[in-house]
């Protein structure tokens, strides 16, 4: 790879980004990190996205990659072989930006556009291809098509966790702070689901009312289901 790639040393560390929203709406990123051409999951991080409104992956792209390098030089840890951006030229531009504004120019970045599998490298216009059956290239296939399935996979919770608490919202009595006990109490919305009247009226501050009222939401919610 380091001569396919033209890199001044042999990438052992590459560290990829993806972003993944749904019309802007739960905006998230994820990023793996690969050891020696293998995942090293331990190291693997999610964000959610805190300044961009709207549906804007470049912008994502470029808080993500600030966010994190930020980190690692404030904390002076070592920093990758590679970065990895899973998009085009425009993700890469992003991520360039966010590297020069923290004067990380040394570390060498790449984006992998999914469509045609071409590799753009800043300051260049063309895309460089490498041959299909190239061993880079399918290293490099294999990280950025983990970093898009670990960010999809964690905006696909945090779509499903919100839509949960405003589920629990609509029982009358369940405001923020019993929806957070619940959800602690119980670790997970489907045990709240199947909770009994008894079970409910083990935490404190539901009252046998409410736990009667959560009980029945759910059974009519069940009924509604297979009706």
């Amino acid at each position: 790879m380091k001569l396919r790639l033209e890199l001044k040393d042999v990438p052992r560390e590459i560290v990829a980004f993806d972003n993944s929203t749904l019309m802007g709406e739960h905006q998230v990123a994820g990023m793996v990190v690969y050891r020696m051409g293998r995942p090293a999951r331990a190291e693997y991080r999610r964000f959610k996205i805190k300044t961009v409104t709207g549906q804007d992956d470049f912008a994502s792209m470029r808080e993500v990659v600030t966010r994190r390098f930020s980190r690692l030089l404030r904390e002076a840890q070592p920093l990758p072989d590679l970065i990895l951006v899973d998009g085009g030229k425009g993700q890469l531009a992003a991520a360039v930006e966010a590297l020069t504004a923290l004067r990380l120019t040394s570390v060498p970045v790449i984006g992998l556009a999914k469509k045609l599998e071409e590799i753009y490298r800043p300051g260049e216009s063309d895309p460089h291809n490498l041959p299909k059956t190239s061993s880079a290239l399918h290293l490099l296939q294999q990280v950025r098509d983990e970093v898009h399935r670990y960010a999809i996979t964690y905006h696909r919770q945090v779509r499903q966790k919100e839509a949960m608490a405003s589920e629990l919202q609509d029982i009358p009595g369940i405001g923020p702070a019993r929806r957070k006990v619940l959800l602690t109490h119980f670790r997970s919305f489907q045990r709240i689901t199947e909770a009994t009247r008894d079970e409910l009226l083990e935490i404190k501050g539901i009252s046998p009312e409410l736990a009667e009222r959560i009980v029945n939401f759910f059974q009519e919610r069940k009924l509604g289901k297979t009706s």
